[in-house]
């Protein structure tokens, strides 16, 4: 068990929650959520013992490991794979390479012998045994397979290290589990896996996620950061949404029928407090009036971008067709002998557990990379915008003014329609002229779906667009795209998001090519019917 008692924390001058008291317990999973900003990362810290809250504490059962997710790719690339998971038990650790130590001793002594007695019975109560075959386990069941186990991380693609420090978190069976947006850069196979994982964890999961699909799957309870306070309910992100709806309207009722009250009170006392034969009624209306209250409803951080796509003319009835595609990339053949035809209109999701051969077709797609083999031909009245996963080159370095990029990307003259626009994105104000070289990942992800927005494209290619969103700008892209009435290709880590958009999934990965109009929960069914049929 974890406790918050009274915790408070203060930015500049800034009140991000006060007097936070919480309980986590064991055999729940709590989903931490809230906009960008409101300090659920903060808040994960302080859990951790990283940050000290200027007010308050927190309470750890005595006894209880915690193991947290990290999220720094590089710490381990000295070491193995295997090596790295297993060290999300420092302590099973610490007595591996004491035992080692000894074990490689020449002259041995009666007291090493003693030690390694102490060491090797501890090793047995942590079920040292099998920790390598249970850190093997815990790859695969993520898909970092066992050509990889034995790999020094400094040499993995960083799709692999994501999963490796994923199965580092989840080593050991801890008492207490931290993560901080779990999902992020992992496959949809793997966030399957993961969220059965977790469901069958009988520990102390305390998560920080934008993916409303894996929150409503794992979560028990729902911890809310806003309004300056942090609140626990019982249930998943739906019903929290749900339930936090249904209060909004009816304080919204109560207070529409307490305002039409005081009005009627109001006008009888203008109307009768002179008259002599009601002032007796006029007074007992005015202690009335005095007795209603209209309650404040609190400004909330959350905030809704304004996402719609428009294109400037229609698609035509040629979209796409890709001939024969393959290419192959430091020595790897990620897309091999690729062909398929995108139709008008369509919403395709490039599934798979291989995400560079999604972003390599992508790009390819964007025309940004060549093919090595094949053809790939565009319709003659499709215009593209391309949303890539890695949006550095648009930002890094770059000096300019938000109002000076938009207008790098657009052809608006009036600072006030510039202005708008950033608007719609939630910059406003003296936000609109923040350099773009220090912009968050959240905003420099909604400066490039302005830059889409304002394109006129009939065809959106998007690599992962859903990443450092918070969960109010997923669900605008989310409805954007839905009533975006022309053809989308995308990728995406998201279930929700694929299930609400795609009416068609390809899987590019060589070997494994699949090409269907289905949904995506359609797709997963399938999937299950054939693995159980085996």
């Amino acid at each position: 068990m974890i406790q918050a008692i009274n915790v408070t924390l203060q930015y500049g001058g800034r009140t991000l929650f006060q007097g936070a008291d919480l309980t986590f317990s064991r055999g729940n999973c709590y989903g931490i959520i809230g906009a960008n900003g409101a300090g659920k990362s903060t808040f994960l810290k302080i859990l951790s013992g990283e940050i000290e809250p200027n007010k308050g504490e927190v309470v750890i059962t005595p006894g209880e490991r915690m193991s947290i997710l990290k999220q720094d790719h590089f710490a381990f690339d000295d070491c193995d794979v295997i090596r790295t998971v297993l060290l999300g038990n420092p302590k099973l650790c610490e007595i591996i390479d004491e035992k080692e130590a000894l074990y490689s001793k020449e002259d041995f002594t009666e007291e090493d012998g003693m030690r390694i007695s102490e060491l090797e019975e501890a090793f047995a109560e942590m079920d040292g045994w099998s920790a390598e075959s249970d850190a093997e386990i815990l790859l695969n069941g993520l898909g970092v397979t066992n050509e990889y186990h034995y790999e020094q991380m400094k040499n993995l693609p960083n799709d692999i290290k994501v999963k490796v420090l994923l199965a580092q978190a989840l080593f050991g069976q801890p008492d207490i589990l931290l993560m901080d947006e779990p999902t992020n850069h992992l496959d949809v196979e793997a966030i399957h896996w993961l969220e059965e994982f977790l469901i069958d964890l009988h520990s102390t999961v305390i998560v920080v996620s934008h993916d409303r699909h894996f929150l409503n799957k794992v979560c028990t309870h729902t911890v809310d950061i806003d309004y300056g306070k942090i609140t626990m309910s019982v249930g998943n992100y739906d019903f929290w949404y749900e339930y936090t709806q249904m209060a909004q309207r009816q304080l919204r009722e109560q207070n529409k029928k307490a305002e039409a009250k005081i009005k009627e009170l109001q006008d009888f006392i203008a109307r009768f407090s002179a008259n002599a034969s009601k002032s007796k009624q006029a007074t007992s209306r005015k202690k009335l009036l005095d007795n209603i209250n209209v309650a404040e409803i609190p400004v909330s951080s959350r905030r809704f971008p304004f996402i719609s796509f428009k294109p400037d003319r229609e698609i035509g009835n040629e979209v796409l067709t890709v001939t024969n595609i393959s290419k192959t990339i430091d020595g790897k053949k990620v897309l091999d002998n690729v062909s398929f035809t995108v139709l008008p209109h369509e919403k395709v999701a490039l599934i798979g557990t291989d995400t560079l051969a999604k972003t390599t077709l992508l790009k390819i797609l964007a025309e940004e990379i060549e093919p090595d083999e094949g053809t790939i031909k565009w319709g003659v009245t499709t215009s593209r915008s391309y949303f890539p996963s890695d949006n550095s080159a648009y930002f890094d370095g770059v000096e300019d003014s938000l109002c000076d990029w938009i207008r790098s990307y657009s052809d608006l003259v009036f600072e006030t329609d510039v202005r708008g626009w950033l608007g719609r994105m939630m910059f406003s104000g003296e936000e609109a002229m923040k350099k773009a070289k220090v912009l968050s990942g959240g905003e420099r992800v909604r400066c490039m779906l302005c830059k889409m927005m304002l394109s006129g494209a009939n065809v959106l290619l998007l690599d992962e667009p859903t990443n450092h969103l918070d969960l109010e700008s997923i669900a605008s892209l989310n409805e954007g795209l839905m009533k975006f009435t022309e053809s989308v290709i995308f990728t995406s880590h998201d279930h929700q998001f694929i299930q609400t958009i795609a009416d068609r999934l390809i899987d590019v990965t060589p070997g494994s090519f699949y090409d269907k109009k289905i949904t995506y929960d359609e797709y997963l069914e399938e999937r299950a019917a054939q693995a159980q049929n085996g």
